[in-house]
């Protein structure tokens, strides 16, 4: 099998996979109906893990309250705050196709504020830029949050960002080979 080059933790070869791995990765197939890809190859190393991880991510990125366009405006945020360029190459597109406009994606990519955003979008980059920056929120930002996305939505929320996190930091360390797609700038 070849590998990226300073790839960690590539992509297991068939042969190279425990009976355990093997499990795993056969019930990834059937479930995502595509092989073990992107921060799932890492994660492979440790099976229940991996399979734990996906089905969180399911929810995260398909059933959650918050509907697909926030759900990718949010990867986006995360993949910037993290610098994960897998992530960006795989959901920039995806989160166009979902209604967030480009010229809000550029922002995101160059770690700006966008300009122009639906008050929704502006509500979860403020949120997001707060937490990171004190791990919490303020009374006022949880109950604006509360308030445009009910409880659940809030809890997904900070799930999602939270589990993307979780990607991102392990992609970074295994040093996952980007695929092709949109790039995300280094910043200064």
């Amino acid at each position: 099998m070849i590998h990226a080059p300073g790839d960690r933790l590539p992509p297991l070869s068939p042969v190279e996979l425990s009976e355990a791995q093997a499990a795993a990765s056969e019930a990834f197939r059937a479930s995502r109906g595509t092989p073990v890809f992107g921060p799932f190859a890492p994660l492979l190393r440790s099976p229940e893990l991996m399979l734990r991880v996906q089905a969180l991510g399911e929810y995260c990125r398909y059933h959650n309250a918050l509907g697909l366009r926030l759900s990718e405006f949010i990867i986006l945020l995360v993949a910037r705050r993290h610098n994960q360029a897998v992530e960006w190459a795989i959901h920039a597109p995806i989160a166009e196709r979902a209604g967030v406009d480009p010229s809000t994606i550029e922002a995101v990519a160059h770690g700006r504020r966008p300009a122009a955003m639906p008050p929704d979008e502006a509500l979860i980059f403020d949120a997001l830029a707060e937490m990171w920056a004190h791990d919490r929120w303020s009374d006022a930002t949880y109950g604006a949050v509360l308030s445009a996305f009910g409880a659940q939505g809030l809890i997904d929320l900070v799930a999602t960002a939270g589990y993307y996190a979780l990607l991102a930091n392990v992609m970074n360390v295994a040093r996952t080979a980007t695929p092709p797609g949109p790039v995300l700038p280094a910043l200064d």
